[in-house]
């Protein structure tokens, strides 16, 4: 589908699936000949768990390990400026590396959040891959090691991402038609 209806906004196809699947091979590459060591990755839910899955599986780092924590800042298709942790953190990831998985990074307070949350579990590393990243708006100190894609501030949904909790099912990205 070229164009989509969710909740009453019109969204056009942006990023085709296979375009994905390279920028998710290219994430791969780059971390696995990263020579991060006991690496345990750490994907922000809802939004990357369909990149998390596609991307750990490429992943052929030995001791390697992944979990989730749920994190939002979204309403509707405006950030709400505060980071809301919903689940939090259980195992002991303390000396390990850890890459933090986001599906898209655009103001920076999420990764804010995640990088102030592990400051007392004493790990020995912190690198970020995310899928999408818009750098006009990205207001942060904290480095993004890994990124697949620098798009525009446009509203995106598709591949785990969404509006209102719909279309995260849509293989493809869209955008919010103007």
């Amino acid at each position: 589908m070229k164009e989509i209806n969710l909740k009453n906004k019109v969204f056009k196809q942006y990023i085709h699936k296979d375009e994905i699947d390279c920028i998710i091979e290219e994430i791969s590459k780059k971390i696995n000949q990263s020579k991060i060591q006991n690496p345990y990755f750490l994907a922000i839910l809802d939004g990357s768990f369909i990149f998390a899955s596609d991307l750990i599986r490429k992943i052929q780092i030995p001791n390697t390990q992944i979990s989730f924590v749920k994190l939002t800042s979204y309403e509707g298709i405006e950030s709400t400026g505060t980071v809301k942790e919903l689940i939090g953190l259980k195992e002991d990831i303390s000396n390990r590396n850890i890459i933090i998985l986001e599906d898209i990074i655009d103001t920076g307070n999420t990764i804010l959040e995640v990088f102030k949350s592990l400051e007392k579990y004493n790990v020995s590393s912190i690198s970020v891959a995310t899928l999408l990243m818009k750098p006009d708006v990205y207001n942060k100190d904290i480095e993004i090691n890994f990124i697949g894609k620098k798009i525009p501030n446009d509203f995106v949904v598709g591949y785990g991402m969404d509006f209102n909790e719909n279309g995260r099912n849509l293989p493809h990205i869209y955008k919010l038609k103007k």
